[in-house]
């Protein structure tokens, strides 16, 4: 049994970046919300157990709160910012409204210098983000760090194995905030670090292989790293009973379908099944203007074509997603805020009968995917391919979608993957794209007045895709995409460079 470390979310922005700060050594992390019941973390023999932060008051009683009794049951605890509060209210210390609120780094001095959290970390900066603060420590709880103006940065029961930070470790931020967590995780938990890949995969495909047996497997495709890592999982486990169907809905990159088309009957044992449906989609967007609304026809219409072409094979066998961890957190798993709809999270026609749905890779982020599908042999152009949304350019063209807007779109972003291809940029950036705002501006071409689209492009840099900045791409890479983007390009006669970052902004549009 994998060693597992539970962080509980009580609705923090980073509860994400938590679990990927501890998956980075080596040690399985999994999000759980705190309306989980405690007996449920109980049973599953957690080794540490993390409180997240979150926006509200501890003592304030319509705020987030647990059962004092988890502080009891022998685990592990670390609070993080609200967390640390949280432990304090449980155990009837006093948390009060700050007089001076703390945003930002702050340099904290270490107080303990012998704690098992803060071993071999000196005074340094963190990043903290509150307004209430610890005015007074729990009984049998001694501070171990202050700053300026919080008086507790850092507390612990060492004995009981209790240990919060009014800080955030887990942001880049805070210097040495890798160690910090390394410390909880290997001094305090006394976790070996032994979740690897090579492991994941070994474990995955025999489990595959011991549900699928003999029957079929049918897996949705759309040529994104997620799916094509999920196929090649089930590939290795059962060969030709996988059925992969990949719906070109005609919101793809420029060539992408014949791209994906030959890739997968190349590299894979299974049974490739295109189909093209491009008119379709536009027919049933007609209108659709919302990102919302655009984003639930386009999933509820891949489905509805996937299902007519492979209704027949579906009476029986599993249905294989290549849903990812975030997938599930950001479509409202627990409580967490509802961001947007992921296309595979659309629900299955009623008539179609599968034994049950196996998602191989529900429990990773997605460079834990890309690591799994370098060790799998898939090509590193497939492997490091743009992150790409499900409804594909749907989502990238602002307003109503047309054949026209797909074109012009899809050779504008075809001059720039180009362009970062041959500055050299492609690993330095994280995500670059372009969207079509659906503005026209006044533009001069030759002797002529002209009216047309404008094109703006995105590109950001980041560690983890929760928080992201714009990227610094040099004045004379984005000179010669615009040049090449308006003189090549039909249609457009302006571009423009998004400078935010996120948040405030998201990393897409739409």
């Amino acid at each position: 049994m994998k060693e597992k470390i539970l962080v509980l979310d009580f609705g923090g922005q980073y509860n994400q970046l938590i679990a990927r700060r501890v998956r980075d050594h080596n040690v399985f992390a999994e999000i759980k919300p705190y309306t989980t019941p405690l007996e449920d973390i109980k049973s599953e023999n957690y080794k540490g157990i993390i409180f997240t932060g979150g926006p509200n008051s501890v003592y304030d009683m319509s705020s987030p709160h647990y059962d004092s009794a988890i502080l009891d049951l022998g685990i592990p605890v670390l609070g993080i910012c609200y967390g640390c509060q949280l432990m304090c209210f449980m155990r009837e210390g006093k948390v009060e409204s700050a007089l001076t609120s703390e945003y930002g780094k702050i340099n904290i001095n270490i107080d303990k210098k012998n704690s098992r959290l803060f071993k071999d970390i000196p005074d340094s900066v963190v990043w903290m983000s509150h307004t209430d603060y610890i005015s007074e420590a729990p009984v049998g709880f001694e501070v171990t760090a202050h700053s300026a103006d919080c008086p507790c940065a850092a507390m612990e029961n060492a004995e009981q194995k209790l240990y919060a930070v009014q800080f955030h470790p887990e942001v880049t931020h805070t210097e040495y905030g890798k160690k910090l967590l390394s410390n909880f995780i290997f001094e305090v938990c006394g976790c070996a670090g032994d979740w690897k890949m090579e492991g994941f995969i070994e474990n995955t495909v025999n489990s595959l292989r011991e549900k699928i047996g003999g029957k079929k497997v049918v897996l949705g495709l759309s040529g994104g790293v997620d799916s094509s890592v999920a196929a090649a999982l089930l590939s290795k486990a059962v060969g030709n009973q996988l059925t992969c169907v990949f719906v070109d809905q005609g919101l793809m990159r420029k060539d992408e379908g014949d791209f994906v088309e030959k890739t997968f009957t190349s590299l894979f044992d299974m049974n490739f099944v295109r189909v093209n449906c491009g008119d379709e989609f536009i027919a049933k967007l007609k209108g659709a203007t919302d990102p919302e609304d655009k984003r639930k026809i386009i999933g509820t219409e891949f489905y509805n074509v996937f299902w007519n072409k492979i209704r027949e094979e579906a009476d029986g066998g599993f249905f294989a997603q290549g849903t990812i961890y975030p997938d599930c957190i950001e479509s409202g798993k627990g409580d967490a805020d509802k961001i947007k709809t992921h296309h595979n999270k659309v629900k299955m026609p009623d008539d179609i009968k599968f034994d049950d749905v196996i998602e191989p890779l529900c429990d990773l982020f997605k460079d834990e995917v890309r690591r799994v599908g370098e060790l799998l042999g898939i090509p590193k152009e497939l492997v490091w391919r743009q992150p790409f949304p499900g409804p594909g350019l749907g989502v990238r063209i602002m307003g109503e979608i047309t054949k026209e807007k797909i074109a012009i779109l899809q050779d504008a972003d075809a001059v720039l993957r180009d362009e970062i291809a041959k500055s050299g940029l492609e690993r330095e950036l994280s995500q670059y794209f372009v969207v079509l705002p659906d503005v026209h501006t006044v533009g001069v071409m030759g002797d002529h007045r002209t009216f047309d689209h404008l094109i703006a492009i995105r590109a950001v840099t980041t560690d983890d895709f929760m928080t992201a900045d714009f990227a610094r791409i040099p004045y004379d890479v984005l000179a010669r995409i615009s040049n090449r983007i308006v003189n090549e390009c039909d249609h457009i006669n302006r571009v423009v460079y998004d400078i935010t970052s996120k948040p405030p902004g998201t990393i897409e549009w739409a």
